[in-house]
């Protein structure tokens, strides 16, 4: 079974939101991937926090992060993958 790296990137969205990409480093291959992106609103809401929490480990023990996402050469390219598949996702269900 392959070992993971965990690193979580932050963007501030504006003064009051921000998201938190939770991305995995294989440590073998040095392939980047991202689990998901949970977004924050302040104040934060201590419910939301343990759920995003909760979800990131099942999601890790369900189903290798590579599979789930893709695996990229670079966090920054995984980073605008996972971005653009979420935008494209978003679009398919408000239609």
């Amino acid at each position: 079974m392959p070992l993971y790296e965990a690193l979580d990137v932050w963007k501030r969205i504006s003064k009051d939101r921000a998201v938190r990409y939770r991305c995995f480093k294989e440590t073998s291959s040095g392939r980047f991937s991202v689990q998901s992106a949970d977004f924050y609103k302040v104040p934060i809401n201590p419910e939301q926090f343990a759920s995003l929490e909760k979800q990131y480990v099942e999601l890790l023990a369900e189903q290798d992060p590579g599979e789930r996402a893709g695996s990229f050469d670079s966090l920054k390219a995984a980073i605008e993958a996972h971005s653009k598949d979420f935008r494209s996702e978003k679009e398919d269900t408000d239609q």
